[in-house]
């Protein structure tokens, strides 16, 4: 199969050097063009990173021959590429109207970042959650006047690690009715460099910016139904998040309370829907879905960050310490590589998932 061209913007940061390391190999896709700030632009890739490469394998070596382009010049990927995924470091304002220039010229475009999460016509996808939702792209391009182009995006790298495990829950029949989350992040979250040392040794900062607020919203528009060309936020029942960064480098665990409305299920079956839980790309085997989505660990101290954030070649949710809850029903632990699954192995999912479904 002839691979398909992509490019990555903001190539030369940490979560795109992520996207250069992961498709290494790619059976689908193959990196062709690389982007970033002015001030790498014109250098071979390999000289743009020189110092700061922070993958634990060297970069490809073709990759590291790739001239770096000037991220701004949208017309620089024509011919180039026929797909980006998007890294780039600014504002959300720039990267907005960045990213529709992309998808204006015909490129479609994948996003880690957030500055379209709540734009109405953009999918947010969690591809074992809501893989219908990539119907809206349909209703994005009309509107827009795009044939090619499009913009899809991941959600925040803190909510893997729980949304998934509610909603097999909540697809095996069960309702909600309140959710309280308390994250453990790695430090990686925050991007290179991240917190000082002295800020995280011996130390956790109980406050990440606007973390609460996306791990509290954006679970709700993943699991909210597609009408009419827009996403209804399910509003059936309410989380409520604490958010805390820990000296940890890869790993965001999540400690989650949940109480059902009505009927609710004995702590073996949660455990069974878990363990049998399949979404959409296992079904369709996409190349980056891990084989199983959930992954259950019996061991009263487990899930672990260093033991268990790379299970699933680090794209599967592990979940744990399933037991009674005194106030509300239950209450379990789990955790998602937040680099790999919460960043660029999500919108690579994503990516596979679309092209699987035609929209390229």
């Amino acid at each position: 199969m002839k691979k398909i061209r992509v490019g990555v913007i903001g190539g030369t940061g940490m979560v795109g050097q992520n996207y250069v390391r992961l498709l290494r190999n790619h059976p689908w896709f193959e990196v062709t063009y690389v982007a970033a700030s002015p001030r790498s632009a014109g250098k071979r890739y390999a000289e743009a990173v020189s110092g700061r490469w922070l993958m634990p394998e060297p970069a490809p070596e073709q990759i590291n021959a790739l001239v770096v382009q000037d991220a701004n010049l949208v017309e620089s990927a024509k011919g180039k590429c026929e797909l980006v995924f998007s890294a780039i470091e600014a504002d959300k304002d720039t990267v907005r109207k960045l990213e529709e220039e992309y998808a204006k010229a015909g490129i479609p475009v994948v996003s880690n970042n957030s500055a379209h999460r709540n734009t109405p016509d953009v999918p947010m996808m969690l591809p074992e959650v809501n893989p219908g939702h990539a119907e809206l792209i349909r209703f994005q391009r009309e509107q827009r006047g795009w044939r090619k182009g499009l913009i899809a995006v991941k959600p925040n790298c803190s909510i893997q690690s729980y949304v998934t495990p509610l909603f097999a829950l909540i697809q095996a029949g069960y309702r909600l009715e309140a959710v309280i989350v308390t994250t453990l992040q790695a430090v990686s979250g925050a991007g290179f460099p991240g917190p000082a040392s002295l800020q995280m040794i011996d130390n956790v900062i109980p406050f990440i910016k606007n973390e609460e607020e996306k791990s509290e919203l954006e679970p709700m528009r993943i699991l909210g139904q597609l009408r009419s060309g827009r996403i209804i936020p399910d509003d059936s029942f309410k989380i409520s998040a604490h958010c805390n960064r820990v000296p940890v480098i890869d790993g965001h665990m999540a400690c989650v309370s949940v109480k059902f409305n009505g009927r609710k299920p004995s702590i073996e079956e949660v455990t069974k829907i878990w363990k049998s839980f399949a979404g959409e790309p296992q079904k369709l085997e996409l190349p980056s879905a891990p084989p199983d989505a959930i992954i259950y660990r019996e061991e009263p101290d487990r899930p672990q960050p260093r033991m268990d954030r790379d299970a699933g070649r680090g794209m599967a949710v592990t979940v744990g310490r399933l037991r009674r809850c005194e106030v509300f029903d239950y209450r379990f632990v789990g955790l998602s590589h937040n680099t790999i699954r919460g960043a660029a192995g999500g919108a690579i999912l994503t990516a596979e998932l679309l092209k699987a479904k035609g929209f390229f």
